[in-house]
């Protein structure tokens, strides 16, 4: 029996996804399969197992900058997943994702790292003059990032409690994305 054409656009497209939904669901899983491509090689040098450590100066709005030491930093939170923001002053895409980083550090242990945007009285005036209160590792030649397999920004990385990468992302990662990462390392990636 065919559906009968309605004059509204909503009324059209519901009956057109009605109509074609195995379609909608191909052209849906292509999507995905690609974006997981994509993902997996902008992602293929993160190095597997233990995350690299690292000493850097600090730009941190909390106090005088520093050194900020990744290792004593994760130490400071004990039995708890933390996660690294990698991001730049001149990424679009970092600016974009600013607030969805300033909301999952409230709840979450977050460093930043910025990479090649200057050193720490530079990253320092642009966390001040973007109202963002995060602590910050200067990573001035992307060595750091280098280090941990990342050629661009933004990337954020999960690191369980026993300092083992358990995700990497490159791209834009939405605040639910980051949450449900961090909360699956913290409660299913437990020894």
């Amino acid at each position: 029996m065919p559906i009968p054409q309605s004059r509204s656009w909503p009324g059209r497209w519901l009956a057109s996804l009605r109509q074609n939904w195995k379609s909608h669901a191909l052209t849906l899983l292509l999507l995905v399969l690609l974006v997981t491509a994509v993902q997996s090689w902008q992602t293929r040098d993160v190095p597997s197992g233990l995350a690299p450590v690292f000493s850097a100066p600090a730009a941190d709005l909390r106090n005088a900058s520093g050194l900020v030491d990744f290792d004593a930093w994760r130490q400071f939170h004990p039995g708890q997943a933390v996660a690294l923001h990698f991001w730049a002053d001149w990424c679009p895409i970092c600016r974009a994702e600013e607030h969805n980083i300033s909301r999952v550090q409230r709840d979450w242990p977050l460093l930043g790292v910025a990479m090649q945007s200057g050193d720490a009285a530079r990253v320092q005036a642009v966390l001040q003059k973007r109202g963002l209160d995060w602590l910050t590792a200067i990573d001035a030649d992307g060595q750091i990032a280098r280090r941990y397999g990342l050629s661009s920004v933004p990337a954020f990385v999960v690191v369980d409690a026993q300092g083992r990468i358990r995700f990497a992302e490159v791209g834009y990662t939405s605040e639910l994305g980051m949450r449900l990462r961090l909360w699956w390392v913290q409660f299913w990636h437990q020894p």
